[in-house]
This record gives C-alpha cells, sequence and structure tokens, in this order.
C-alpha cells in the first residue's frame, strides 16, 4: 500500500540525496581570507576571493553519480510496497551506496585540506548534512517495513 508511513520517509531519502546535488557539500577558506575550496557534487573548485577567478577545478562527478543513484534506488524501492522483503534488501543497499558516498566525502575532505592548509579546517555545507538526513530516513522506513513485516506475520500465525 502507497500509503504508508514509509513511503513518506522513502520520498524524503530519494528528495534528500537530489538535493544534495545542488547543494555545496564541504568549504574551505584560508586564514588570510584569499583562497577557498569548494566541494560540490559535481567538481571541487579552487577560488581566488579577491578577483572571484578559478585557480583550479577538479571534477568529483562520481559523487553526484551516486547521490543520484541513491535517489533512483529509493524510488524504486518505494514502487516495491507488495514484497517489503525485497523493499528491505533495496533500503539496505541504498545504505551502502549513501555510506560510500559519505566516506568518498571524507575522505575528500581530509586529503583536500591537508594540501591546502592543514591548519584551517572546513566548514561541512548543506549537501552533506543532506545525506546524513537521507541515511537516517532510510533507517526509519526499514523500521517501519520490518514492522509491517512482523505484523503480517503475527495476523498469519493467528490464522
Amino acid at each position: 500500500m502507497i500509503q504508508r508511513v514509509q513511503t513518506i520517509f522513502l520520498l524524503l531519502v530519494a528528495v534528500a540525496m537530489l538535493l544534495e546535488t545542488f547543494f555545496p557539500i564541504w568549504t574551505q577558506v584560508n586564514p588570510d581570507q584569499t583562497e577557498m575550496l569548494k566541494l560540490t557534487a559535481w567538481n571541487l573548485t579552487h577560488t581566488d576571493i579577491a578577483s572571484s577567478s578559478v585557480l583550479e577545478q577538479t571534477g568529483t562527478f562520481y559523487l553526484g553519480i551516486l547521490a543520484i543513484l541513491a535517489a533512483i534506488i529509493a524510488i524504486y524501492s518505494l514502487s516495491q510496497f507488495k514484497n517489503r522483503t525485497k523493499q528491505m534488501f533495496l533500503n539496505m543497499i541504498n545504505s551502502l551506496v549513501m555510506v560510500v558516498n559519505l566516506g568518498l566525502i571524507v575522505y575528500l575532505t581530509y586529503v583536500e585540506n591537508m594540501e591546502f592548509n592543514a591548519t584551517a579546517s572546513g566548514a561541512f555545507m548543506v549537501g552533506f548534512y543532506c545525506i546524513v538526513a537521507a541515511m537516517i530516513f532510510n533507517i526509519i522506513a526499514n523500521r517501519f517495513i520490518r514492522k509491517d513485516e512482523m505484523l503480517v506475520k503475527s495476523v498469519d500465525r493467528i490464522r
């Protein structure tokens, strides 16, 4: 049934992962306020603040692809409401995709922080917190799916 509460959470997973592709994930400004690094789902940009010119740009398209893949898996899982076991399996795969995405982001920020300025720490932005929110929504959706499955099994035992 599509009107179950886990439908809302799976939809929120898809929305949060798509929002990651639009918002910046991490930024770091040099202490002397002359250069800035900005990580998005599509690229890592090194800019000069004074002249607003891009000094270097590296593609990180794999972060965006993983985010879109997680959104697609969530939507597909949403459509599998008749098979709760398959839905839980898809959510487990989606959790794995989101963890890989988060791990790549943490690795990229750590490596870039060491190369750019190890003394200053960067700041995680909205895109990073969208992934965290999506992971939480995925866990909550899985709990409700498991709860429904247990309810169906208990009703079958009564018959």
